[in-house]
Parts: structure tokens; C-alpha cells; sequence
């Protein structure tokens, strides 16, 4: 090494007050944006000035700053301010796209986990119940074909072309899980099961919500299946309960797979389904409110 008054740092010191690699220095060297202050001919070995530590603190920040070391070299080329802030707006909304990616999977995995909770809580199959349910929000696709009048085989191709209609919009896949079906308010009450619109549910964060519906809060008369193949008896018991307790029904019949676990039968898509219409009660006469100001 040369005699100098300079403080010179061997690459390991270099990257060990930097909190960095080696190997990282060696690739800064490659790409040409951090080159050793003088490398010794006889030993090969790099050495670094100790005023080379404002480069590095600069490349580290730009990496934080989500820029990669070809746009890092680009700037350093250029030597311009202009650069710097062109590719850092392209940062910027490269990292907000990011952030909205990042909360459809928060929100994703939070309806996984709550699937998995309501399934463990949910009553035995065959159960009829009154049930407030909040207002939802969904993505629809009308298949063509009426696939009540097809079998469960039909039913996964249908599901593949919603999975498809997805993807050519370029909406998330993440949204492909708890499907459901409708079925007309008057043919539910007819117990006349056509229907061709199958629908996701998705939530605020849901790139396209020009393209969604909403499903009005309510209280829904509800039963619950375990089988594709029991909806329509499942369906007529649903109705035969609204009748029976004067429930008069006032929107559309949905059938919701509340849970999809096919982890342990790969042979068969293993659905928890909620059947369920919106449902309004019988007015009591006899009930009458006592004024606020009227004495006890």
C-alpha cells in the first residue's frame, strides 16, 4: 500500500462500519458505482478512502428509497437533480400501487381467518336461523347457462371462467374465493332454480368498484349445507321455515360458500354453504311504544 496521509479502509473495515457485505461491495465495484479508492497490484486486494463513506451512505439511501443499483449508477452518470427526482416520482408510485397490493392481502388474509373462525362456530348443517348480516359488496359474472340444470362437474368450469373474467380485467386473483350464486326472489319462492350469476365478494380496497354491487345489510333468514349437492332440498326447508313463522321474504335468494378448505380431500371442493334471503317480520299490533314523557 502506498504511503499516504489518508485513511484507508481494507473491504472487510469498509463493509463493517457501513453495515454492509463484501459481497455487496464487490457487486458496487462491477456496477461501476462505488469503485475501491486504489486495489494492490501484488495482493489484489480493495481499499477504500474513508471519504468514500459519503458514496455509500448515498447508495444505501437510494435503496431504501426502493431505487435499484442501474437507476442509482444512472444518476450518478448524470449528475442531475432532474434525474433523481424523475426516477423518485416513478418510486413514489411504484410504493403507493405497493401499499394498495399489500392491503388487499392484509384484507385477503383477514377474511381467510375469519372464514376459518366462523366455519369452527357456524351450527351443524341443517340448521335454519334469523341473522343480521352487514351490507356486502360484490364482483358478478353471468355465466350463459342456467347451472342448476348442470352438475358440480359444470359448476368448476363455471368457477374458471369467473377466475378468467378476473384476469382479463387484471383484478387481483386473490379475490377468486367465496363465490356464491343467486337466484331471482320470485323463483326462489317458486322454488323454480335457474340462475346464471356467480359472484366474489370483495371489499373497499378493490381496484375496480364501478364494476361491483352492493348487497344490502339486513336480517336474512339462513341454512346451513355441507354439500353442493343438498341445496335445492336445503333451499325448500329455508322456505318452508320464512312461511311458517310469517317471514315474508323481500329480495333474492343467495347461496354463499362461506369456507373452501380442499387441504384435506383433493378428490372433492369441500363448501360450507350459507343459504339465505332477506327477510322481513310480521307487524304486531298489539305492540304499542310508551311515550318518553309519559309517567311510570
Amino acid at each position: 500500500m502506498q504511503k499516504t496521509d489518508r485513511k484507508y479502509l481494507s473491504i472487510g473495515e469498509m463493509a463493517r462500519i457501513n453495515h454492509t457485505t463484501i459481497a455487496a461491495l464487490r457487486l458496487y465495484d462491477k456496477c461501476g458505482i462505488l469503485k475501491p479508492a486504489f486495489t494492490d497490484k501484488s495482493s489484489r486486494y480493495r481499499y477504500y478512502d474513508v471519504r468514500q463513506n459519503a458514496r455509500l451512505d448515498m447508495i444505501q439511501y437510494m435503496k431504501e428509497l426502493g431505487m435499484g443499483l442501474k437507476e442509482i449508477g444512472e444518476v450518478f452518470r448524470k449528475e442531475d437533480l432532474n434525474t433523481i427526482e424523475t426516477i423518485l416520482i416513478r418510486k413514489q408510485r411504484q410504493t403507493l400501487l405497493g401499499i394498495e397490493q399489500m392491503k388487499i392481502k392484509r384484507d385477503a388474509i383477514s377474511r381467510t381467518i375469519s372464514s376459518i373462525e366462523r366455519y369452527r362456530k357456524s351450527p351443524s348443517p341443517g340448521t335454519v336461523a334469523l341473522e343480521y348480516i352487514e351490507k356486502r359488496k360484490i364482483y358478478s359474472m353471468h355465466a350463459g347457462i342456467n347451472f342448476y340444470e348442470h352438475d358440480i362437474d359444470t359448476y368448476e368450469l363455471i368457477l374458471k371462467e369467473l377466475k378468467d373474467d378476473l384476469l382479463s380485467h387484471n383484478l387481483p386473483q386473490i379475490y377468486y374465493c367465496n363465490a356464491g350464486t343467486f337466484l331471482k326472489k320470485d323463483d326462489f319462492l317458486s322454488q323454480n332454480f335457474r340462475s346464471d350469476k356467480i359472484f366474489v365478494f370483495v371489499d373497499e380496497h378493490f381496484p375496480s368498484p364501478e364494476k361491483t354491487e352492493i348487497i344490502e345489510s339486513g336480517m336474512y333468514a339462513c341454512m346451513y349445507a355441507d354439500d353442493f349437492e343438498t341445496e335445492r332440498q336445503s333451499a325448500l326447508k329455508l322456505l318452508t321455515f320464512c312461511r311458517h313463522n310469517g317471514y315474508t321474504v323481500t329480495g333474492d335468494y343467495i347461496c354463499e360458500v362461506l369456507t373452501e378448505f380442499n387441504v384435506f380431500d383433493c378428490s372433492r371442493r369441500s363448501m360450507f354453504l350459507r343459504l339465505q334471503v332477506p327477510v322481513a317480520f310480521p307487524y304486531d299490533s298489539s305492540f304499542h311504544p310508551v311515550p318518553e314523557d309519559s309517567e311510570k
